[in-house]
């Protein structure tokens, strides 16, 4: 495992079990803008809004570069990148987020839990733009808190939003600003349709929502990020890590993660409105992360109804997460999660399953359990060199459906401990070859139902 402290300044070659572009950093024109020299105020109680807004102008007016944020505190209301536009963060820096939910309006486009509607300004926006970056050694600080009392007021809000979505209401008309629909909470940031984005260095604390989720992006790099969500300020809801969603050729490396929810969770849109948007996350490749806390190391869905596919992640560590590797839809959700490859993993102290695999992913305890028409399909996964050390679930759970099982599963040379041993339901063609379970509970390894459930070579089960 490789130091995510002090990551090489150059990417090295991509080397994917899936033909997959060798992804470049944008380059910017050799022109800076110093947010001081357009009236910027430091010391984090005045708001530079317009500021940013002036230099980021007057970046674009000359054909790009580099705006620069100096050393001290800065408060600001919502920023919206440009082409060709560099948001660097010097090393001190630190860019404080407005806590007035009314800086956040107007509503703009957006993608909410995989259904796409207007809603408030994510921090950090961008729509349709092309080579654009967040780099620096800067800290980025949404202090989150008056958007998580909204938690508890957007059941309706979401309900709402999935209706809208079902009964094909035009994307226009689904707005959550205000009383008449409720609110819904922005990411910190979101660029939506962009090309060629990086994120490199800075650290991100405390959002309203979802950290970093590019939407229907192509070619994006996130090196080198610290993201916390969970911590001494408190606790964000769904305050996942990095989530892209319905995005092509991205590249995560060097990231650490203390999360309120997932660490990475790809994501390609919600039930009808995914299936008809019809883009599916693809080419993907983490590696050389890390996380100490959230509820998924590295999670595929729920919302993937416009599908994923060529995902290889490797020589990462998660310890104290709820789970290690988590691949999840719900039962009724249709498009596919398949052609995956996990290499060189390590966890620890696992609140529940080291890896979980489940097409009966359900938030309020009862869809998971309903047939629909449109199931999801799962298969062709590539699991090797997978320890873990102490999980307090099962080891590995697999959880397919009744009408959809979940097909060619291969793990080679796997060393797990914990709880509970291996759990099938509703697999078939399975291989497990070069494998160690240790576990405290019996049996080792339970099928109901499966077929073509394999093991070869060297195969040891350990009880204590």
């Amino acid at each position: 495992m490789q130091d995510i402290y002090n990551f090489p300044a150059e990417i090295a070659p991509i080397e994917a079990p899936f033909a997959m572009a060798q992804l470049r950093k944008p380059e910017f024109p050799a022109h800076t803008f110093d947010i001081r020299d357009f009236g910027a105020v430091e010391g984090g109680k005045i708001k530079n809004t317009e500021v940013f807004k002036k230099a980021i102008f007057a970046a674009t007016q000359a054909g790009g570069g580099t705006v620069l944020v100096p050393r001290g505190k800065w408060l600001t209301g919502p920023i919206h990148l440009d082409d060709q536009i560099n948001l660097h963060l010097t090393e001190g820096a630190e860019v404080l987020f407005s806590q007035d939910i009314a800086d956040y309006l107007p509503a703009v486009y957006c993608r909410h839990e995989g259904i796409n509607c207007y809603k408030y300004s994510p921090f950090i926006y961008a729509n349709g733009k092309t080579n654009i970056a967040i780099t620096g050694r800067g800290v980025l600080n949404g202090q989150g808190k008056p958007w998580w009392d909204l938690t508890t007021q957007e059941k309706a809000p979401g309900e709402l939003l999935r209706a809208m979505a079902d009964q094909d209401v035009p994307v226009e008309e689904r707005v959550f600003i205000d009383d008449q629909n409720g609110r819904l909470r922005p990411a910190f940031i979101q660029p939506i349709g962009c090309r060629n984005i990086l994120i490199e260095g800075v650290t991100i604390l405390y959002g309203a929502f979802w950290t970093i989720t590019p939407t229907y992006c192509e070619n994006i790099i996130v090196r080198g990020v610290k993201i916390m969500t969970e911590g001494e300020y408190g606790h964000t809801p769904n305050g996942d890590g990095i989530n892209p969603s319905s995005c092509k050729n991205v590249l995560i490396e060097y990231c650490y993660f203390d999360t309120g929810d997932d660490c990475i969770a790809i994501k390609s849109g919600r039930d009808k409105d995914g299936i008809k948007t019809g883009r599916p996350s693809e080419n993907m490749v983490i590696r050389y992360c890390r996380g100490d806390r959230g509820h998924g190391g590295i999670v595929i869905g729920s919302e993937m109804s416009g599908g994923v596919r060529n995902v290889y992640a490797h020589d990462c560590i998660f310890q104290g997460t709820d789970r290690a590797l988590r691949i999840k839809a719900a039962r009724e959700r249709g498009g596919y999660v398949k052609d995956l490859w996990f290499r060189n993993i390590t966890a620890d102290r696992i609140v529940h399953e080291a890896i979980m695999i489940s097409m009966k992913y359900t938030a309020d305890g009862f869809s998971g359990f309903r047939k629909g028409d449109q199931p999801p399909w799962f298969g062709n996964y590539h699991f090797y060199n997978i320890t873990c050390h102490q999980a307090a679930g099962n080891l590995i759970k697999i959880d397919g459906l009744e009408e959809q099982p979940v097909e060619n599963l291969h793990f080679e040379k796997i060393n797990l401990t914990g709880e509970q041993g291996i759990a099938i339901a509703n697999a078939k063609n399975v291989t497990f070859k070069d494998l160690t379970i240790r576990t405290q509970q019996t049996p080792a390894v339970n099928i109901d139902p499966g077929e073509a459930i394999k093991f070869e070579g060297e195969v040891k089960f350990t009880t204590d």
